[in-house]
C-alpha cells in the first residue's frame, strides 16, 4: 500500500507533471491543427499525443515500478493488468470533443489507482490554468493561477438543486430524470460543461449531482472521482455501488456524482437504466 504520508508530496509532483502537459495541449491549441478519428469514432488530435508522450515519460521517471494506462497508449489486455495493485490511470485530454470547439472545457487527468480505487486524483484545465487535487485521507483542493491554493468541500443539498449535465452527449435518459426531479423536488437549475470538469463543479460545491446516463471510461472518470471523494462527495452507479477501476471492460456504468445529498438520488432514477 503506498504510505499515506508520502501523497501530499506525490500530489504536488503530479499537478506539476499536469500543467506540464497542459502547456503541450495549448501550444497546439493556439495554432491550427488536424483532426483524426480513432476506430471508435471519437476525435485524436496532435495535442493528444504530445500531452501522452509527456505524462508517460514523466511518470515512469517519478515511480518507474507503477506502470501506466493511458487512453493514448497501447491497449493492455486485461490478463496482463488484473493483477496489477497500483498503477496510474491518464486522460492527457479529456474533452477533446471541446478541444476540437474550442470552448476551454478540456482537462488533463491523471489517477494513481490503488486496489481498484482512487487514492490520488489531479485534473488540470490547461486554459484557464485552474488545477483541481486531492488524495485519499486528505483534502481536495483547487488552484487558480498563481493564487493560493484553497480547499473545497461539496455543499449541502438543500432548496431546488443544481444538476450538472454533459455539453456533447445525448439527452434522452437525462430528460426522463429530469421530469421526475421536477415532480419531487420543484424544480432544479442545470448547469452544462465538459469533461471531468463536471465532476470537479459538485467537489467544489457548485453543483449537486452530475448523472451520466452514457458511455465513459475509467480514465474519463477516476481522477475527478478522487478529487470528489476528497471534497466530501461520491460517485456511485444508479444503484449506489461505488465506481471501481481496472475492471476487466474499462467501461463505466452509467453512474451519479453527487455531493452531501440526503436526497434519494437513486430512487429518482430507479428504472431508467432499464428503459434506455
Amino acid at each position: 500500500m503506498t504510505d499515506a504520508s508520502a501523497l501530499p508530496l506525490l500530489a504536488r509532483q503530479v499537478c506539476d507533471i499536469a500543467r506540464a502537459a497542459g502547456a503541450e495541449i495549448l501550444d497546439v491549441y493556439e495554432q491550427g491543427f488536424d483532426v483524426e478519428l480513432k476506430g471508435d469514432g471519437s476525435p485524436l488530435t496532435a495535442a493528444d499525443r504530445r500531452a501522452h508522450e509527456l505524462i508517460s515519460a514523466s511518470l515512469a521517471a517519478l515511480t518507474p515500478q507503477w506502470p501506466v494506462l493511458s487512453e493514448e497508449s497501447a491497449t493492455v489486455p486485461y490478463n496482463a493488468r488484473r493483477n496489477w495493485t497500483r498503477f496510474w490511470l491518464v486522460d492527457p485530454l479529456d474533452g477533446t470533443k471541446e478541444f476540437v470547439k474550442r470552448n476551454g472545457e478540456f482537462t488533463v487527468n491523471i489517477a494513481l489507482i490503488e486496489k481498484g480505487r482512487p487514492v490520488l486524483g489531479v485534473v488540470h484545465t490547461p486554459v484557464s490554468y485552474t488545477t483541481h487535487w486531492g488524495w485519499e485521507g486528505g483534502g481536495a483542493f483547487r488552484q487558480q493561477g498563481k493564487a493560493a491554493a484553497e480547499q473545497i468541500k461539496v455543499r449541502r443539498d438543500e432548496g431546488i438543486p443544481t444538476i450538472v449535465a454533459s455539453r456533447s452527449h445525448g439527452r434522452g435518459t437525462l430528460k426522463k430524470f429530469l421530469e421526475r426531479v421536477e415532480r419531487e423536488r420543484g424544480g432544479y437549475e442545470i448547469v452544462s460543461f465538459g469533461s471531468a470538469l463536471k465532476i470537479c463543479l459538485i467537489a467544489e460545491g457548485r453543483g449537486d449531482i452530475y448523472p451520466r446516463f452514457g458511455p465513459t471510461s475509467e480514465w474519463d472518470t477516476a481522477a475527478a472521482h478522487c478529487v470528489l471523494n476528497a471534497a466530501g462527495g461520491r460517485v456511485t452507479d444508479c444503484n449506489g455501488k461505488v465506481l471501481r477501476y481496472n475492471k476487466q471492460s474499462i467501461l463505466n456504468p452509467w453512474f451519479m456524482a453527487l455531493g452531501d445529498s440526503d436526497c434519494d438520488w437513486y430512487g429518482l432514477a430507479a428504472g431508467l437504466v432499464d428503459e434506455d
